[in-house]
């Protein structure tokens, strides 16, 4: 089992449901008009299909759907990475309020609708009573056929990605040679004259530091000078006088203990003092004025800014610039390799078509299985004679999906050639193939709950109760649910749930209840033979019931 409840409020004509689900199979009943797509709409709702304000019940502020399920263990790894709780069971909450906005919950916590989608696939299958459209659809019925024989193109399309890029760099080389041997040449000249100056990382901070010292060298030499003088070579220099200054304390501090502490910072002061002098010493004996040196810092600094200029960047942007020239200069150079591009594309094209012909294979192998399952499923649908045909058009030119277009054919009657299913002409017969396809099919899906929502729609008699047959006996592994207008298909399922329509102070409601004992066979024998109940009709739903 799946779906164990759902609960609308303010949803459409409905003001309030809560209703429990069964497992096996379920069918949903009533009169025309009755409402009985609303269950599945509302449901749709909660797995994230569009909002509309129209679902919000007239003179209501806000619908809102509360679908739980069972929590599918392929789930788990998803709500984990997605931030949700993760329990035994899965609620998803909407609402939707006059304005057409909407919210959504996953176990209590905000969600958006995009991830409601995400799960939808994993929870529910909803084959709809317009199913067979979707059988004239190349990219369904390939869908389908890939969903049959565990076709996967995933890698596939890949492939056909990477061969496209290939191809479109090459077409795009070839058509630009002119211009890009153009852009190569004026690339090469400008970075040749960068490369004459050569600019390192770094090198114009140094340059101008260097520059700077040089070009005041002879300041820099009076000032060393100078401050000799003063600390220690004139008559009165401050080194003699801090010198005279701690040893007339010394003598002192023997009487006053106060003086200890200033001797202290008097004798660190000279110590500091000398240290200033030896470095200065050192400072005097390497200083060069060095004027050549300066002239060589002035020819490159030149250099530097009038390149800078002529590029339009600041002097040390230029070790950047030149890089990102070398760099799109090898881009260009691969560009302008066709040979090298060539041999690109003929490795890719032949890597998707390696892939693409093993994806064919597998399509071969499963259309004649896929064809066979389906054309025995008809013959219990009133389609005796007829046969289900899987045809693979080879495609003039190779598409990401393959290198074949698939097309579902049928033949309604024995001795009658299949043709396309869009060119059958009855409407009865594609129901008929819409559900033998869902039949087959149903074990595909991860969901645990299938949909029908009036599928059965042309059907009647002998084939009717073969329908019910069929979807009860899915209901054995799967909980099918079924919105059926068949009395044929009612009487075969687990449970019955009736939608009635019903005015109050002028409204029109609709409601859902389970019909079991006299009320289902009132029901059945009203599908039978309308409102008016006879004693044929309700003999006959007892005994549909019994069989």
């Amino acid at each position: 089992m799946s779906l164990k409840s759902i609960s609308l409020r303010d949803f459409v004509i409905v003001q309030t449901l809560d209703l429990d689900l069964d497992g096996g199979f379920t069918v949903l009943t009533g009169e025309t008009g009755a409402g009985k797509s609303i269950l599945i709409d509302a449901l749709q709702l909660a797995l994230g299909a569009r909002a509309d304000a129209g679902v919000v019940r007239e003179g209501a502020q806000r619908c809102e759907i509360s679908a739980e399920f069972d929590s599918p263990p392929a789930l788990l790894e998803w709500l984990e990475q997605a931030g949700f709780a993760a329990s035994d069971t899965l609620l998803l909450r909407r609402t939707i309020d006059t304005q057409g906005k909407s919210r959504a919950w996953i176990n209590g916590s905000a969600a958006t609708a995009t991830q409601l989608r995400d799960i939808a696939d994993s929870l529910v299958d909803i084959h709809g009573q317009h199913a067979w459209q979707s059988l004239t659809r190349p990219d369904a019925v390939r869908g389908l056929l890939d969903a049959y024989g565990s076709v996967s193109t995933q890698l596939l399309v890949q492939h056909w990605q990477q061969w496209r890029l290939a191809q479109k760099t090459l077409l795009d080389a070839r058509s630009a040679q002119d211009s890009l041997q153009r852009e190569q040449e004026r690339l090469a000249w400008q970075i040749g004259e960068l490369d004459k100056l050569s600019p390192g990382d770094g090198e114009w901070e140094d340059l101008n530091a260097q520059h700077s010292r040089l070009s005041n060298a002879q300041a820099l030499t009076g000032a060393v000078q100078s401050a000799l003088d003063a600390l220690q070579e004139s008559e009165q220099n401050a080194c003699s006088l801090l010198g005279q200054a701690l040893a007339l304390l010394q003598s002192q501090e023997h009487i006053e203990p106060q003086f200890k502490p200033l001797v202290e910072v008097l004798g660190s002061a000279l110590a500091q003092a000398e240290d200033v002098v030896h470095s200065l010493h050192g400072y005097a004996r390497h200083a060069d004025l060095e004027p050549q040196r300066l002239s060589e810092l002035d020819e490159r600094l030149s250099l530097w800014v009038s390149l800078a200029r002529r590029y339009k960047r600041q002097p040390a942007e230029l070790p950047e610039l030149l890089a990102a020239w070398r760099a799109e200069l090898q881009k260009l150079d691969a560009a302008t390799d066709l040979a090298n591009l060539e041999r690109t594309e003929k490795l890719a094209h032949g890597t998707y078509l390696e892939e693409a012909a093993k994806v064919s294979r597998l399509r071969a192998k499963a259309a004649p299985a896929l064809a066979k399952a389906i054309t025995q499923a008809m013959q219990g649908l009133g389609m005796q004679g007829g046969k289900f045909d899987v045809a693979l058009n080879t495609l003039e030119q190779p598409a990401q999906y393959g290198l074949e277009q698939a097309e579902f054919l049928v033949a309604g009657h024995s001795g009658t050639t299949p043709r396309p299913v869009g060119k059958v002409a009855s409407g009865g017969e594609l129901s008929r193939i819409a559900l033998a396809i869902a039949v087959t099919t149903s074990q595909l899906g991860q969901a645990q709950t299938l949909i029908f929502d009036e599928v059965d729609s042309g059907v009647g008699g002998a084939v009717a109760e073969t329908v019910g047959r069929l979807m009860k006996q899915l209901g054995k592994d799967r909980q099918v649910m079924a919105v059926t207008h068949l009395p044929q298909v009612a009487a075969c399922s687990d449970q019955h749930l009736v939608v009635a329509k019903q005015t109050e102070k002028g409204r029109t409601l609709s409601t859902v209840e389970p019909a079991n004992g006299e009320e289902r066979v009132a029901e059945i024998a009203r599908m039978l033979g309308g409102e008016r109940l006879s004693g044929t009709t309700l003999a006959h739903a007892k005994e549909m019931l019994g069989q």
